[in-house]
């Protein structure tokens, strides 16, 4: 990415301007241990320093993820809170009397809780909700509605995931972070790539170029087109 560091400050300057325009006070986002959320931790941090808050939310999760989540804290000085959403999760699913048909169904439950949780916080705080999503999860429809796309401001979705990577490193997120196979955390040993069923490398190709593996590129055009709901606000009935 050419003027990377031109980029980081743009971007800082942008949460800026909309925090401003919303007449709130700062920014509140989840903290995975994830790349996509490491990174809007660094670039809140430096557009807000003091009103940046992270919220570290496990519901079952692997404990890596949590641990990695805390790496970024320390290594940003990023102020932090603890939500652990797995017995929330367990109350409310097995409140649930019907018989469940669909995995995801259940899956999807954890980021919906972790968006009514960050919008708790944002509201305790005058704070803005913002989002990880990039752009190449954004294309495919790889997030969950009004789960982790239910956010205020969505700072990377412009961005491809070799770009975030790139984002990452000029931002001084640790290695192990940017290194390590990204996943949404669903389920055990669940990764991005596996769910897909293509890599980002190729995902980011096919974006920039428009070229790939025929097969694949006709899945990730299918996939953009039965996402397309989760891209746009709920289509309105004219009388």
């Amino acid at each position: 990415m050419e003027n990377i560091n031109l980029t980081v400050d743009k971007l800082v300057e942008w949460l800026k301007e909309k925090v401003k325009e919303a007449k709130a006070e700062g920014l509140v986002f989840g903290l995975s241990g994830g790349i996509d959320s490491a990174v809007i931790a660094g670039i809140a941090k430096k557009a807000f320093s003091d009103n940046s808050l992270g919220i570290i939310m496990p519901c079952h999760s692997d404990p890596i993820d949590e641990e990695h989540g805390v790496l970024v804290a320390e290594k940003l000085n990023l102020k932090t809170a603890r939500v652990d959403l797995s017995n929330s999760f367990d109350v409310l699913l097995n409140s649930m009397t019907v018989e469940n048909k669909n995995k995801m169904a259940i899956s999807n439950l954890k980021p919906r809780l972790r968006m009514t949780t960050l919008y708790y916080f944002a509201q305790n705080n005058n704070y803005l909700v913002v989002g990880s999503s990039n752009k190449s999860e954004f294309t495919v429809g790889y997030f969950t509605k009004h789960g982790d796309s239910g956010v205020d401001l969505l700072p990377l979705a412009s961005f491809v995931k070799s770009e975030i990577r790139e984002l990452a490193k000029v931002l001084g997120i640790p290695d192990i972070i940017i290194e390590k196979p990204p996943t949404a955390g669903l389920w055990a040993n669940q990764t991005d790539e596996n769910e897909m069923g293509f890599s980002y490398d190729v995902l980011d190709n096919y974006i920039k170029t428009g070229e790939g593996p025929k097969e694949i590129v006709e899945k990730i055009k299918r996939m953009n087109t039965i996402s397309e709901h989760k891209r746009v606000y709920p289509p309105i009935f004219r009388k």
